[in-house]
């Protein structure tokens, strides 16, 4: 066994947040609300990057400061010390990385290929730098060399204005970037073009084999100032003859020189397409009619104003403010928009298609993470987008031969992590009176379901099995445990729709199907745990173990041991607590699960990360676990673990975000928890209260209304809540709906410095599971 001191939390917790940020960041100062700080998740494991882009954008234009660590993810790690350049797509907070096309580097001096190594920047292009400025929407930072860097973006478009001092200079087009991984194969990347136009215009494209394999990406560029000459580079840096005007091959680059490149800024815009050269042109011709940099970067904060401006908070303290507009900015930026401006898109069949006008294609899902709290909140803050979203993914599960995608990125499914999660976000929004044509993604769910002879990726194997036997052999199918609770999952969200279609057949028998999770879980034992094809269970067991490890790296979990298996049921809560013994024995359970030895075994991935016990905030299976205590009538547990997350996991720092953000869900979580609930069953559509964290918060929903939550006189000593009131009238329950919500009102908590067992005890109280109250399922505790 080992211990993580990244990784755990004692029940001392770690160290209070508010220490000076070697960064600097900052916001509009007509802006009212907190600032974000676009650094928090640049360290440690947060995988995020500080660049320029717009909320839901196509274009991530950032710094690039590593290619080849884990912690590099996103491309930058606050640590490295050194910018290689400036890339036009970013991925935020995930655990794999991909992207980084289309580097530009200013340099002076002789030309240099390659960036070199993070410890000797010298031995490349890399460049130390200083003075590093973040807000949303721009980023400035002074590179060694001199050279000012100012981005800034639109939707489709990354906007650079560089200022050299006096002399020659040049821009390297490095179109050989992209993140490494030492379990890649060669060629990563092929089909590589590069071309300069009679009037100036920079186009090329390439097909990348990273995580995503097979994505194409293409781009076109202009300069405010024509260089002096180009100089082209195919394959091994191969220079070309002086007049070449393309070249083409797998590795590729470009040198615009400058003789003299501080005689003015010299500005680049960029507009990159998943489809063509021809849609990045157009992108660009739409989205860059102008060379005023600063009127760009005046619209980005406009736009982020208006998106940031839908939650304001006022109490806590300065750094919880702070994280909490931080947070609220990772939520806001994946999905990432996909389609060109004439509606082209590639999508999951890996075929160009072209949307109906005012519709648009987004990329970037990262579903297995992202259904439990993302969508969810923006379901209520930003409906419009959340319907633009669900159409999308119903065209995407049409499209793909893999039915409902989990994890897409630029037209790839890449089949990462498990399950089918696109439809429990579809059938959320459906419950929630989101407008879309359901029923038209029913027939490839249906398949993925039922039809054991539709090709599977790795998200979704054993799935026949899993119909047959009612669980996943965990001596069959990696991942097994884990498999089938989320296929179960899964199901409970299909049935929804299914049902919804008129299909109730099909929705009986996914209903039913939906309570396989009780196979993997021993009530004997009271733990989720291997069991084989013959039906037998994994002895000896250890819940600390990862799985039974019949070959290396063999897991029966995903990303988790027994212990954080044993809850990851989230729709069928009161089935889960008569399964382990009833009320008194599920809560003992909890309270061991929070308060177990914090070891993990040798070989548990990095993502296990940010443990209380043995539940683990820093990756999302068990995100709900700390409220399943509503449901046991003891909500100030519930009360108590939340507040003690808020304020333990999340810090006003680089190192601030205790795991990978994941395309904002770890933000999401805080988001929705600081405000005081949280959807343990988004599909329920039931918002579990938890112990905000602030002392009033408003959010401005598109209805024109207004959800104002109160605590008067909260702070750090009153987790506790005593009582609540809805519309000025008491609300008994621990829970409370989407649908009131929506509708707006004023949510009030009175906050204590003690435990206040009494509210929410009753089962008439308690939240809804599998489509019913406590009361109608349980019985009163002994």
């Amino acid at each position: 066994m080992k211990l993580n001191r990244r990784s755990l939390l004692t029940s001392a917790g770690i160290a209070a947040i508010g220490q000076a940020l070697p960064v600097t960041a900052a916001f509009s100062a007509q802006s009212p609300r907190t600032a974000p700080n676009l650094f928090i998740g640049t360290g440690g494991t947060g995988h995020t990057y500080p660049g320029a882009t717009l909320p839901w954008g196509m274009v991530q234009l950032s710094p690039d400061t590593g290619v080849e660590r884990w912690e590099t993810c996103s491309g930058y790690h606050q640590d490295d010390g050194s910018i290689m350049g400036f890339s036009h797509t970013h991925l935020s907070g995930t655990g794999i990385g991909d992207m980084l096309d289309v580097l530009v580097v200013p340099a002076r001096g002789p030309v240099q290929l390659v960036p070199g190594p993070r410890e000797n920047p010298d031995a490349g292009y890399r460049q130390r730098f200083r003075d590093e400025h973040a807000e949303p929407g721009f980023y400035r930072v002074t590179l060694e060399n001199g050279v000012t860097a100012e981005l800034t973006a639109t939707d489709r478009t990354g906007w650079h204005r560089y200022r050299f001092p006096a002399g020659p200079a040049h821009l390297l087009i490095d179109l050989s970037h992209l993140v490494l991984d030492q379990s890649d194969r060669s060629p990563l990347i092929d089909q590589a073009t590069l071309a300069v136009d009679a009037d100036g215009m920079l186009t090329g494209g390439r097909r990348v084999h990273r995580w995503a394999k097979g994505r194409l990406i293409f781009f076109a560029m202009q300069l405010s100032r024509r260089p002096d000459r180009i100089t082209f580079y195919g394959d091994n840096d191969a220079q070309q003859p002086a007049g070449t005007r393309s070249v083409a091959g797998n590795r590729l680059k470009a040198v615009l020189h400058y003789d003299d490149a501080g005689a003015a800024p010299i500005l680049v815009r960029c507009g990159i397409s998943g489809v063509d050269i021809a849609g990045a042109r157009a992108n660009l011709a739409a989205e860059a009619r102008h060379w005023d940099f600063d009127a760009i970067r005046r619209a980005a904060r406009t736009r982020w104003d208006r998106e940031l401006d839908r939650i304001t908070v006022t109490g806590g303290s300065p750094d919880e403010r702070t994280i909490m507009a931080s947070s609220i900015y990772h939520s806001l930026l994946a999905p990432t928009l996909f389609s060109d401006v004439d509606g082209r898109y590639r999508g999951l069949d890996r075929q160009v298609h072209k949307l109906a006008r005012g519709e648009a294609a987004f990329s970037t899902y990262s579903l297995w993470d992202t259904y439990r709290t993302l969508h969810p909140l923006l379901t209520l803050v930003a409906p419009s987008q959340a319907q633009r979203l669900v159409v999308d993914l119903i065209r995407q599960t049409q499209q793909s031969p893999f039915g409902p995608p989990v994890w897409p990125l630029q037209g790839v499914e890449t089949g990462t992590m498990i399950g089918w999660h696109a439809v429990p976000v579809l059938a959320e929004a459906q419950a929630k009176g989101i407008a879309a044509d359901y029923a038209a993604a029913l027939p490839a769910i249906l398949r993925r379901s039922f039809d054991f002879t539709a090709p599977d990726k790795d998200n979704s194997r054993g799935r026949a099995l899993y119909d047959k036997l009612g669980y996943v052999p965990a001596d069959k199918v990696f991942e097994s445990v884990s498999r089938t609770q989320e296929y179960a999952y899964d199901d409970w969200a299909s049935s929804h729709i299914a049902r919804a279609a008129g299909q109730s057949q099909d929705a009986q028998r996914l209903l039913r199907r939906s309570g396989n999770w009780r196979n993997t879980i021993d009530a004997e034992i009271g733990f989720a745990r291997p069991r084989f094809e013959n039906g037998s269970w994994w002895t000896p067991y250890d819940p600390i173990q990862l799985g039974h490890m019949p070959q290396p790296w063999w897991r029966d979990y995903t990303e988790a041991n027994g212990w954080q298996a044993t809850f990851l049921n989230q729709h069928d809560i009161y089935g889960m607590i008569e399964h382990l013994g009833g009320d008194r024995a599920f809560e003992a359970k909890l309270d061991a699960f929070f308060n177990a030895p914090s070891t993990l075994p040798e070989n548990a991935p990095p993502d296990i990360s940010g443990l209380v016990g043995q539940y683990a905030h820093g990756n999302e299976p068990d995100q709900h676990a700390a409220y399943l205590y509503a449901y046991v009538g003891a909500p100030w547990k519930t009360q108590a673990m939340v507040r003690r997350l808020l304020t333990d996991m999340y810090k006003n720092d680089p190192d601030g975000i205790i795991g990978n953000d994941d395309c904002g869900q770890m933000s999401a979580w805080f988001v929705l928890s600081a405000l005081g609930f949280y959807p343990v069953d988004p599909v329920e559509c039931a918002y579990v209260f938890g112990s905000p964290l602030f002392e009033r918060a408003e959010l401005r929903l598109e209805n024109g209304r207004s959800l104002i939550v109160e605590a008067p006189g909260n702070g750090p000593t009153t987790p506790y809540v005593r009582a609540v009131t809805w519309n000025g009238k008491p609300w008994a329950k621990s829970w409370i709906s989407h649908a009131d919500l929506i509708q707006g009102g004023r949510l009030v908590f009175d906050m204590s410095t003690i435990p206040v067992p009494a509210f929410g005890q009753p089962l008439a109280s308690r939240p809804p599971s599998f489509g019913q109250m406590a009361d109608r399922r349980a019985k009163e505790p002994s």
